[in-house]
């Protein structure tokens, strides 16, 4: 499974680089703070679609080449490098299993992340 946050702020990272921009300028750039954007780009709060948007006007890009998969991006599932190399279809079967509980898994702790952070007070801006 391809992990589109990933993805995105792989790309932006990217991006960035290339454009010598510093994530400061895309924190101002997009009204937030720089613990905001770092944490957007290490994968630990998802970039909205507003978000998005602002930041591809910053970069001076469309919002399909934040989301682009290339082929860097390939998929490195480790279960999904085990899949072809099993013999049996019960073992394919687990590992598909295992694919989706683990998926499960990290979907709530993110959701778990994200109503605690909802639950925190609102910073006065």
């Amino acid at each position: 499974m391809v992990d589109m946050n990933a993805i995105i702020a792989s790309n932006i990272l990217e991006l960035l680089k290339t454009q010598n921009k510093k994530q400061t300028d895309l924190a101002d750039a997009i009204g937030t703070n720089k613990q905001t954007v770092n944490k957007m780009l290490n994968g630990t709060r998802m970039i909205n679609a507003v978000e998005l948007k602002s930041i591809a006007n910053y970069l001076g890009v469309r919002m399909e080449e934040l989301t682009r998969i290339t082929t860097t991006h390939a998929d490195t599932n480790i279960v999904h490098a085990f899949m072809g190399k099993v013999q049996s279809e019960q073992a394919k079967q687990a590992l598909q299993l295992a694919d989706e509980l683990s998926d499960m898994i990290l979907f709530h702790k993110r959701v778990r992340e994200n109503g605690t952070a909802m639950m925190a007070a609102w910073e006065d801006v």
